[in-house]
């Protein structure tokens, strides 16, 4: 072969890459679309085939399964919430425990914000039908996101402990939640573990609200309101 057909070949085969990944690209947006109309459960490949004006079988090359678009999804969109958290988080010194957890919890909302169709379908409810294959990508990517937080958690517990009930036990939580902390964080105490579960309901709890459009018709400023939160949320783990 020829250089020339060589370098022909390659530009071939980089064309056909790149259309492969702006189909599979579109396919996910017209699948968060779905979910978005008509839930979690409205997620259809031959439906999202008729919008490309593909067949089933073309677009079955690309996903073979409903649950090969959904794990698709879910994985890529627990890593971009990964980044996006541990970024901002990473931003601010490992001094001030507190600051990167005011980091954290706003970068999950700015996240939210700009992308509600993904964290509806990420932290929504379950999708009819759908069983993520065990310790699959969705397993461990979803992982990475919470071994992040209880990183912080476990950072601050030396000025959190004396602000916090320790009267937990590791019978008080589910065996895998204490299975992976013991793995992760072998010097986590049950009181540590429990406080990174209530750390994350608040960080959450808000966002899910607005992202759910429960939050506006009360709040004239959502941002303030959750920064406030986020405030009163570093102050009673005893931190600034």
């Amino acid at each position: 072969m020829s250089k020339e057909e060589g370098e022909r070949v390659v530009a071939a085969t980089s064309r056909r890459e790149r259309l492969r990944a702006e189909t599979s690209h579109e396919i996910k947006t017209i699948a968060l679309r779905q979910m978005a109309d008509g839930g979690p459960g409205a997620i259809s490949l031959r439906g999202i085939a008729r919008e490309m004006g593909m067949t089933a079988r073309a677009i079955y090359s690309y996903f073979p399964t409903r649950d090969d678009l959904i794990t698709t999804l879910i994985s890529e969109i627990a890593t971009s919430i990964a980044e996006a958290v541990e970024t901002a988080s990473n931003a601010v010194p490992d001094t001030d425990p507190g600051g990167r957890l005011m980091a954290w919890g706003q970068a999950l909302r700015e996240w939210a914000l700009a992308h509600p169709e993904s964290f509806r379908l990420f932290y929504g409810q379950p999708i009819p039908g759908y069983q993520p294959p065990e310790n699959g990508p969705v397993d461990q990517t979803a992982r990475r996101v919470c071994h992040d937080l209880t990183r912080l958690v476990a950072a601050a517990w030396p000025h959190a402990r004396h602000h916090q009930p320790e009267d937990t036990s590791w019978s008080d939580l589910h065996p895998d939640y204490v299975a992976k902390i013991q793995a992760e964080f072998p010097d986590m105490p049950p009181a540590a573990a429990a406080l990174a579960l209530r750390v994350w309901g608040r960080m959450h709890g808000l966002v899910a609200l607005e992202i759910d459009g429960h939050i506006h018709p009360v709040a004239g400023n959502p941002a303030a309101l959750h920064r406030s939160e986020m405030l009163d949320l570093v102050r009673s783990l005893g931190l600034t």
